[in-house]
């Protein structure tokens, strides 16, 4: 048997699954206008109102699922709509799928919920329904505020519609808000780097989330990568670009909680601190992931499949494991190290039985002398060198317990 997982059923399901509290909630909502070039979560074009409808009546089904008597009990404290774009969830139907999840989960403690926004169709009147249905926190993916660059990603919206889009936001109570910058944009320099920066600083949001541009497999933006149509940038360009995004922001008063994201005191996004600290959740909807005490899986990354799995009441779950002890320890560490925060022995024990410092003797040893670790008496993080190796040091830990 393979180390890393323990044997388990080939399909899950809500009533087999560790009764513990579920306090994180996905929704994956599939529809977009316009694929965009680098991106690999999973969306569609050419929906139809009739698609929609149908969407949130089995996304409805699938939650439903989740309230079997011997299911994990679903009791959000943190909720977040990605995809996709779920803004391009009519308003109608935006409000009944709100509705239709509050009726069947436990929302009395959600404090926070968060919606994902495109800057181009954000609109007074959508905003204001989503601040009635209870949601606090939305996300603007801006991505660069340079014409240029944005019609190298392929983002079909204009610089302007991101101050637009935050005014509106404001002007119906919403003050916690989050814009999406990417960096190593092919052709971006460092100077249109620190431009876009200033530009999203001068919005006054309380959160930015930076990330360098990743070329997955089977992206457009990839493919052209491979046929040498556009080039990447260099690994020491983008090492800059994120040197000055960390030290730009922390000047502002918005220091790095984690490796890509940066918040005022107490804005950090909880529901991404619920993944980078190992809790559980559920997603819900094509291509979500859920987490609960160690079993994992993903729903299908195919609307028609997921909606065949939900009209057959069942989970329509792929990939699904069950992790052991000692690789749910190491995978925690992998997830805790992005974090700026230090992960504490004394607190590692508690959540996981074991002692980090026995079980990654090594690691711990050799890192920190290589000046990727500071370590001391309470708990260990990376240093900044660490920071721009963060994947390979947190592979270290990995291979630890193989």
């Amino acid at each position: 048997m393979p180390l890393d997982l323990l044997s388990s059923p080939s399909q899950p399901r809500p009533d087999t699954l560790p009764g513990a509290d579920v306090p994180g909630l996905y929704v994956h909502v599939p529809f977009c206008f316009h694929k965009c070039h680098y991106c690999d979560f999973y969306s569609i074009t050419r929906q139809s109102p009739e698609r929609m409808n149908r969407f949130v009546d089995l996304l409805l089904c699938e939650a439903e699922m989740w309230t079997a008597p011997d299911a994990p009990p679903v009791r959000p404290r943190t909720i977040f709509f990605g995809g996709g774009t779920p803004s391009l969830l009519p308003p109608e139907q935006m409000q009944r799928l709100i509705g239709g999840l509050w009726a069947r989960f436990d929302f009395s403690d959600v404090n926070e919920f968060t919606v994902e926004v495109n800057p181009a169709t954000a609109s007074l009147k959508y905003c204001a329904m989503l601040r009635e249905c209870g949601v606090d926190r939305l996300s603007f993916g801006a991505q660069s505020f340079d014409t240029k660059e944005l019609h190298t990603l392929e983002r079909h919206h204009d610089p302007d519609d991101v101050p637009r889009s935050l005014e509106l936001a404001r002007a119906v109570g919403f003050s916690r808000l989050n814009v999406d910058l990417i960096y190593a944009i092919p052709g971006q320099s460092l100077e249109s780097w620190r431009a876009s920066l200033d530009a999203a600083v001068a919005l006054g949001t309380t959160h930015l989330s930076c990330y360098g541009l990743t070329y997955e497999p089977n992206t457009p933006m990839a493919v052209k990568k491979r046929l040498g149509l556009v080039r990447a940038a260099e690994e020491s360009l983008e090492l800059d670009m994120l040197h000055h995004a960390r030290r730009r922001l922390t000047d502002v008063g918005i220091p790095p909680y984690e490796i890509s994201n940066y918040a005022a005191p107490a804005e950090e996004c909880r529901h991404n601190l619920l993944y980078w600290t190992g809790g559980n959740y559920v997603g819900l909807g094509p291509s979500a992931a859920s987490h609960v005490e160690g079993h994992r899986f993903r729903n299908r990354p195919h609307l028609g499949e997921w909606e065949r799995a939900v009209e057959s009441r069942e989970l329509p779950a792929i990939e699904y494991e069950v992790l052991d002890a000692r690789r749910r320890a190491a995978e925690l560490v992998m997830l805790m190290l992005r974090l700026s925060r230090p992960i504490e022995f004394d607190g590692y024990v508690v959540r996981t039985g074991l002692d980090a410092r026995a079980l990654f003797a090594d690691p711990i040893d050799r890192l920190s002398r290589a000046g990727l670790l500071r370590v001391d008496e309470a708990g260990f993080a990376l240093t900044e060198r660490g920071v721009d190796v963060a994947d390979a040091v947190a592979s270290e830990f990995l291979a630890a317990i193989a």
